[in-house]
């Protein structure tokens, strides 16, 4: 088959050498990734996505080249080209073109599925958008780490697939230029509502009731000594039949709607309104500390109270040292053997750098001095279990703190709770009042009894309908202060 006159021109020669080289890599790749398993996530990118481009690149040059040179040469008078299949020649050029076609537009739906796949792929979001560290890290030790980003970043349906997709190549063009925020801002703004999201698994019709929850802490002290304190959670009602008539899951009642005004962080709340489906009553919670002018308070986004309101950090949770310390000796008895071992670790993380491997190696220096300033025959006899335990401090810092990005617990606080940031106490501190002086409890009992607390070994215990009054080993000052005034340092 004789090529046309018009495809003689060097801008078609270029593209048809880019199309040929992108082609046959293309073909390469896949045999290499589908038949002989060899490559990287870097594989699939460039199978699928960027030399693609290329090779589209190159029947473009072809196209444009002939079309160029038949303007100026031939038919300098007509837009376009006649084409008659009477003439052989024109029939060799459109069979030609059809047969072109044809596998063009097989690869381009073969490889198009698969750019979508892997554009939605774990690997994909993780490794290379995310590839800063602080969310894919904190995503592969979370509950959900075999869910896929994009089922709760994107969900179902065409329309939030097309924005997160233009969202996407946003935030890519700031990556390339590095004009992003560090730490990136949350809440983010344009999230998908939960109920189109996390209700897919966490349906709201399958009530839970009450829960045993067993919270294990190490005191600062020469022993580390263990501190337990076993909670009955108020999930939903004492019984299944009840529903959701109260309890921590109260909140989602479908015939209860929660309205609330806050600030842009949400992590401050001015105004609750609570409305009854059934009953059609309204009430309305004012902060009696904060002062709104009606004009001013209308001028704040009314937002419904949903799953993430409390539920803040499902995916991407950066625990407190606190937390990571204490879980560390419940897992490693071995540490906890050590003595001094959780205030030298407590201290060395009190202050942070710039960068890990600052942090890190300060890390290493402070506890080593520590032990070697205050209890220099611990550190003698204990030194190898130390310096693991060193190692395995330093392992849980980097899954919760990214310096770089300027990231750690404080930053993104988690909702759940009230140790480490105002949590459930936005709405439950006995400010949101009614006109009428009901107000919003700041009384723990709504949410969890305590049942045991304790040392293991001299505990103390009340049946599960009971409830046994706290006892906080820094004193009574937690009664009049919030606890993430103490917790969120420690």
């Amino acid at each position: 088959m004789k090529l046309p006159e018009s495809y003689r021109n060097p801008i078609s020669y270029l593209g048809t050498i880019t199309a040929a080289i992108a082609f046959t890599t293309i073909v390469i790749l896949i045999i290499l990734t589908r038949f002989f398993n060899v490559g990287s996530v870097y594989f699939d990118l460039f199978t699928f996505i960027v030399v693609p481009c290329f090779f589209v690149s190159g029947l473009a040059l072809i196209s444009y080249g002939m079309f160029r040179t038949w303007k100026r040469k031939k038919h300098p008078d007509n837009r376009f080209p006649r084409i008659d299949l009477n003439i052989k020649k024109h029939r060799n050029a459109a069979s030609a073109f059809i047969a072109i076609s044809v596998v063009f537009v097989i690869m381009t739906i073969f490889g198009t599925s698969e750019a979508i796949q892997y554009s939605e792929s774990v690997a994909f979001c993780g490794t290379i958008c995310h590839s800063m560290n602080p969310e894919y890290t904190a995503y592969t030790h979370s509950p959900h780490a075999r869910v896929k980003c994009a089922e709760c970043h994107v969900g179902e349906g065409m329309d939030y697939f097309v924005k997160a997709k233009f969202s996407g190549m946003r935030q890519l063009y700031k990556t390339i230029i590095n004009e992003f925020d560090k730490p990136i801002y949350t809440p983010i703004t344009n999230l998908r509502p939960a109920a189109q999201t996390c209700e897919k698994c966490h349906w709201p019709q399958k009530f839970y009731t009450n829960n045993i929850r067993k919270e294990k802490y190490y005191l600062a002290d020469s022993l580390n000594t263990e501190w337990n304190v076993v909670l009955d959670m108020k999930i939903g009602s004492s019984h299944q039949a009840l529903g959701l008539i109260e309890g921590i899951h109260w909140h989602i009642n479908p015939d209860i709607k929660i309205e609330y005004k806050a600030n842009k962080k949400r992590d401050t709340i001015y105004w609750v309104k609570v409305i009854n489906k059934r009953t059609k009553t309204e009430t309305i919670f004012n902060d009696e500390e904060v002062s709104f002018t009606p004009d001013s308070l209308n001028n704040i986004e009314t937002r419904q109270r949903d799953c993430m309101d409390c539920h803040n950090r499902p995916s991407h949770e950066f625990r407190s040292p606190s937390r990571y310390v204490n879980n560390l000796l419940a897992a490693q008895p071995k540490y906890a053997a050590i003595p001094w071992f959780k205030a030298a670790a407590m201290d060395a993380l009190k202050v942070m750098n710039s960068t890990t491997d600052s942090c890190l190696n300060g890390i290493n220096t402070k506890i080593i001095k520590y032990y070697q300033d205050q209890y220099p025959a611990v550190l003698k006899q204990y030194n190898k279990d130390i310096m693991a335990g060193i190692d395995a401090v330093k392992a849980e810092f980097s899954k919760n703190a990214f310096p770089e990005m300027k990231v750690n617990y404080s930053v993104y606080p988690r909702h759940i709770g009230h140790l480490e940031s105002n949590g459930c106490f936005r709405c439950h501190n006995d400010n949101f009042k009614t006109t009428t002086g009901k107000k919003i409890s700041k009384d723990c009992n709504l949410c969890h009894t305590i049942v045991s607390q304790g040392n293991p070994k001299s505990a103390s215990y009340i049946g599960i309908n009971g409830s046994l009054g706290f006892e906080h080993q820094g004193g009574e000052g937690w009664k009049d202060n919030e606890c993430k005034m103490c917790h969120a340092e420690m």
